[in-house]
């Protein structure tokens, strides 16, 4: 979740700044967590999340669930905190991957979380067939991953399951016509210069496999 750095709340420990993650709804409500002190990391905003998990909010009790390029945890922790079975969050920073680690720990995740230090556009490598119930796909925007991070997800994902995709707002043709391919969008909204969408695998068509 690297994005345009900014002034983010958070509280002082010695003379380091430590930025923290507010969690807006469900069973961790309003509590805050540190996050990983790196350039430009920063939650997706308060106003998008509770965007995103009003649509995700029929699905979530139960659904397992992976925040690829998890950056802060904020979208799988949501998600935890909203009633997902479990989330998988795959990140390859190492600062990022401990700090979400530490926030896991805090809230007393347990079981329900795993995180893995590793490369997001290749997930299908770690995680099992069929699996995947809501995937986050919230790459950082100048290294223009969301193709390569889409094609490295779909053996995983369950029949219908949804795939939530954060976006410069200016690459939303090219976004709209990749997603086109193999997946329906059912939501779509912008904040700012952020695109982003809800979208679950177009059915495979048997006769195609025959």
């Amino acid at each position: 979740m690297a994005r345009t750095p900014k002034k983010s709340s958070g509280v002082t420990v010695g003379r380091e700044p430590v930025s923290t993650l507010r969690i807006i709804g469900g069973d961790w409500r309003s509590r805050r967590v540190p996050i990983a002190d790196r350039p430009g990391l920063r939650p997706t905003p308060d106003r998008v999340r509770e965007t995103v998990f009003n649509w995700l909010a029929p699905r979530l009790p139960g659904a397992v669930c992976a925040d690829l390029f998890a950056g802060t945890g904020a979208l799988g922790i949501e998600a935890l905190s909203r009633g997902a079975a479990s989330t998988v969050f795959i990140e390859s920073d190492g600062e990022a991957t401990k700090a979400i680690e530490a926030a896991l720990a805090t809230l007393d995740a347990g079981e329900r979380a795993r995180v893995a230090r590793a490369d997001a556009t290749r997930a299908d490598d770690l995680l099992a067939a069929d699996s995947l119930d809501i995937v986050f796909i919230d790459p950082p925007f100048s290294a223009q991953l969301h193709g390569a991070a889409l094609a490295g997800i779909t053996r995983a994902l369950r029949p219908g399951a949804y795939i939530y995709l954060e976006y410069p707002l200016a690459e939303d043709t090219a976004i709209a016509e990749r997603l086109a391919v193999d997946y329906e969008v059912l939501k779509t909204s912008r904040a700012g210069s952020v695109g982003f969408c809800l979208a679950t695998p177009r059915p495979t068509d048997p006769e195609a496999t025959t």
